[in-house]
């Protein structure tokens, strides 16, 4: 049996959640989830600027300061924090804690195989709208296939304290340990199921123990010091979910099925680069506190097409706000509102998308029973949204004169005029996997 801890669910999870697991009881690894698919088009925009950055920066400082516990207690390291550069990443580990041996993994990056792909005929079509690639081609930021868990395998043969990769398949994180541990091969379709399956319920970090759990919340134990999950996995495929003890949240069956039918799509056919797996035939049983049991899973093999996560840039965002105070709060943001549309208008100023929210109305409709008071204040928000970025440089000057000659009692313009962003957009596609071809690199 062997005892696997995710303790980041994306990037900005909890600092101490790493360092919580690895002090707070036996592990044997400790995986590390921080990529989301938009992180990828901020990280390859951070390398265009600084070809040494390009990674999880807050990854290589948490591993120094890990180091001691690590090589103390044996624990190994599994990480998708190399994102778009993960070489400069171990690289900076290294720097921080000398005397780590790590293995990168690489090969996830297509964004160079773009062109000969569409020359062979691969059209790329987005997934959910049946779109050609070919229609985005110049506004591509990055593209990354998902790696599943046997590259991450071999590179623990190496004897690597860390293991990291740049885009994966999330629960391949944990379920390359067990392969590594038992020997699991590539047809294995029941094993590969099962440790996915539990791959899967950790891949969130705490959202498996309690933390954004929908069911009985209120009495979930001690949020502030919530325990993270651990799986526990034995060579036959039998895996359980647990916390370390005396830590907060809990590990019950409403908290794992939560997570189960989290981004699932087909249920029956939970598609990986390892396996295909279905998760109604998926048994969770009770283990005793803060314990449950995965069992009965079945899985099919894998399928011939991987994912590819494409960013590119969609356009430009801008959004103004302004807060109101008592009396008359709702009326003086609506006449705010009306005031920026109508000098839009008058600059002969369209947009692809103008939309304005009022928060904190509700307590003014009077017709509410009981009758509610009106409230202290009222936040207006003003976004426009368009490809063309002078147009929301424009807009972006608009809101803030408001505060003098608009309506009374403005203010929350603390940050002056508003920033026009980026809008990154996702374009998910398939590739043929024989266009992927892994590599490990060892550096120590």
């Amino acid at each position: 049996m062997i005892r696997i801890a995710n303790g980041q669910g994306f990037w900005g999870d909890w600092l101490e959640a790493p360092v919580r697991l690895v002090e707070g009881g036996p592990l044997d690894y400790l995986t590390l989830d921080y990529l989301a698919e938009v992180t990828m088009s901020i990280l390859q925009k951070q390398r265009k600027a600084d070809p040494s950055l390009g990674y999880a920066r807050d990854f290589p400082p948490l591993i120094a300061r890990l180091a001691p516990s690590l090589r103390s207690k044996g624990i190994r390291v599994i990480a998708n924090a190399g994102g778009v550069n993960p070489v400069a990443c171990a690289r900076e580990i290294l720097r921080l804690a000398p005397g780590l041996k790590i293995a990168v993994v690489l090969g996830d990056d297509v964004m160079d195989k773009i062109d000969s792909l569409v020359a062979k005929g691969e059209t790329l079509r987005n997934i959910d709208t049946g779109a050609a690639l070919l229609s985005i081609r110049d506004r591509i930021q990055s593209a990354n296939a998902y790696v599943g868990a046997f590259p991450m395998a071999e590179a623990l043969k190496t004897g690597a304290d860390i293991v990291l990769t740049g885009r994966c398949a999330d629960a391949a994180l944990a379920l390359a340990p067990m392969i590594h541990e038992f020997g699991w091969k590539q047809d294995d379709w029941d094993l590969l199921a099962a440790g996915t399956t539990a791959g899967h319920i950790v891949e969130c970090g705490a959202q498996a123990t309690g933390g954004n759990c929908q069911f009985d919340w209120q009495t979930t134990p001690d949020f502030a010091n919530i325990g993270f999950p651990i799986i526990e996995a034995d060579t036959g495929g039998r895996m359980v979910i647990t916390k370390h003890p005396g830590t907060g949240g809990r590990v019950t069956r409403a908290t794992v099925t939560e997570q189960l039918v989290y981004e699932i799509g087909d249920p029956s056919r939970y598609l990986t680069p390892d396996v295909v797996v279905d998760f109604t035939t998926v048994h969770l049983t009770d283990d005793g506190p803060d314990r449950i049991a995965i069992s009965g899973v079945r899985g099919t093999p894998r399928p011939e097409l991987l994912k590819v996560s494409i960013s590119y840039l969609y356009g430009w965002k801008c959004i103004g706000t302004l807060v109101y105070s008592a009396p008359d709060v709702l009326a003086k943001a609506q006449a705010a509102d009306r005031m920026v549309r109508e000098r839009l208008k008058a600059l002969n100023l369209s947009f692809e998308k103008i939309h304005t929210e009022f928060f904190g109305i509700n307590a003014c409709h009077a017709h509410l029973a009981p009758p509610l008071a009106e409230p202290a204040e009222v936040q207006v928000k003003i976004g426009a949204r368009d490809r063309d970025k002078a147009k929301l440089e424009r807009f972006s000057r608009e809101v803030i004169p408001l505060v003098l000659n608009g309506p009374p009692t403005a203010t929350g313009y603390g940050e002056g005029r508003p920033a026009v962003r980026e809008v990154v957009a996702y374009w998910p596609a398939l590739i043929p996997r024989s266009a992927i071809q892994p590599t490990i690199e060892v550096i120590s």
